[in-house]
């Protein structure tokens, strides 16, 4: 019988992912993504799903993070009725996060409505907040390289990819094959999490390309950030810090910890975490200690560093303070969230500065301040940017592409095919060439729908 993957997101686009396993009859989701973006990408989201969703008989969760598991509240409000698997890790952030997108999509479409910018009337949301805890009754957590069955006949086994808390690896055992799925991986020397495991044995891998066609610099992100920081505060100016609730903001809170306890910052410089989701799981790192690389007295001081800021009427007062001071706020990319509003009060000025700490999708906010756009629109209107823009080149929690490689090379014996994913074409392309090129192992780049042989 004929095993096939059809790949509805996370192909062409380092967003969106989402891998639908075929055979016998069965249908497997590994990984149920949002397309985030470019605006071609995200209207993708509203589409029907190209697999019924009623169709689809369980789903798999390599990681929280939302262009990996936020489509979960639509996918279940449109008939999805199976289980969703994942790692403890990464139902504790779904839980977290999910209701948070829900919320957010149901302020933006109200926003948008009180002040007349969207196209549509009335603005929605995507899906809501309650769509979002509903989809949450469907996890079942496993264990880390334990086998369970998400379909009867079928094995599938979870490994530590190191990139966030709960991020995993998968390999699934179907119809006399073996499918691994990379997942995101995290780096060997991230300073939060530990290093992925080394791939198993497989006939087919999915590897990740987020930095297929780059290198990671050696400088740290310590040594990055305290100059920026410095600069900033010398001058009284607010910084302004994008993150990722799960995972970047918990590394820059780290770092910034770090500095002051070396003095290489000045302990009195005010530091806010301006977003209830990055402290909730900020808070989760005390509960997963053994998956991470801290100790007590480094969660301790991660969590206290900052000012948590966790109602609206507190976020509104951090506009009448002035600088010197640094504002953590989602999202990473700037494509939501309160960061928007810290950043409409502080990028116009010169003495500020916006510091971008991850990965910045084209097509986002985060993307064009990264390139140098004169203006960023926010709330329909175009601000001039007079900011300082800061991009911190070593804070990436992905694997680049040196490690990459590495990590496939560590495999037994080379798989039959390899498809590269989660990439932007550029990056995936060339980590495509590499894996021919160097490992001679065939590879793939597969386009979004398209179907493959698994």
């Amino acid at each position: 019988m004929t095993l096939n993957i059809r790949f509805l997101g996370g192909a062409d686009t380092v967003t969106g992912s989402k891998y639908c396993i075929e055979h016998d009859g069965k249908k497997l989701l590994v990984d149920c993504g949002l397309f985030q973006g470019y605006k071609q990408l995200r209207l993708r989201n509203w589409d029907p799903c190209p697999t019924p969703p009623k169709d689809i008989d369980a789903v798999i969760l390599t990681h929280a993070h939302l262009d990996h598991s936020g489509y979960l509240p639509l996918l279940a409000r449109n008939g999805f009725e199976g289980k969703v698997h994942s790692t403890s890790g990464t139902r504790d952030l779904c839980a977290i996060l999910l209701p948070d997108s829900g919320h957010i999509q149901e302020e933006d479409a109200y926003f948008a409505n009180k002040h007349g910018y969207s196209k549509h009337s009335p603005a929605l949301p995507l899906y809501t907040q309650q769509d979002a805890k509903f989809c949450l009754q469907q996890f079942r957590v496993e264990k880390l390289n334990i086998w369970f069955q998400p379909i009867p006949g079928w094995k599938a086994k979870f490994s530590s990819a190191g990139h966030i808390l709960g991020a995993a690896s998968l390999l699934l055992e179907v119809g006399g094959r073996r499918i691994l799925f990379s997942g995101d991986l995290g780096r060997p020397d991230d300073s939060l999490m530990t290093p992925p495991d080394a791939p198993p044995q497989a006939d087919t891998v999915l590897i990740e390309s987020t930095y297929g066609n780059r290198i990671h610099p050696s400088e740290n992100v310590n040594a990055e950030l305290g100059e920026a920081l410095r600069r900033v505060s010398a001058r009284g100016g607010v910084a302004v810090v994008p993150v990722f609730a799960v995972g970047r903001a918990q590394a820059i809170l780290h770092s910034i910890a770090q500095l002051k306890a070396q003095g290489a910052i000045p302990h009195g410089l005010p530091i806010f975490l301006d977003s209830p989701m990055a402290i909730h799981t900020t808070a989760l790192f005390k509960r997963h200690m053994g998956e991470h690389r801290l100790n007590d007295q480094e969660v301790q001081a991660m969590d206290h560093v900052a000012t948590m800021i966790q109602t609206p009427e507190q976020s509104k007062a951090l506009v009448k303070r002035h600088g010197p001071m640094v504002i953590l706020s989602a999202s990473g990319m700037a494509t939501g969230g309160r960061v928007l509003h810290h950043l409409a009060n502080h990028v116009g000025h010169h003495r500020n500065m916006v510091i971008l700490t991850g990965y910045q999708s084209p097509g986002t906010r985060g993307a064009s301040l990264a390139s140098g756009a004169p203006t960023i629109r926010l709330h329909g209107k175009d601000l001039p940017v007079g900011a300082e823009i800061v991009q911190l080149s070593s804070a990436s929690a992905h694997a680049d592409g040196n490690q990459l490689l590495a990590w496939l090379k560590k495999m037994p014996q080379a798989p039959a095919q390899v498809y590269v994913v989660h990439g932007e074409r550029e990056a995936s392309d060339a980590l495509r060439q590499r894996i021919e090129r160097e490992l001679k192992m065939r590879a793939i780049v597969p386009e979004h729908a398209s179907l493959w042989p698994g």
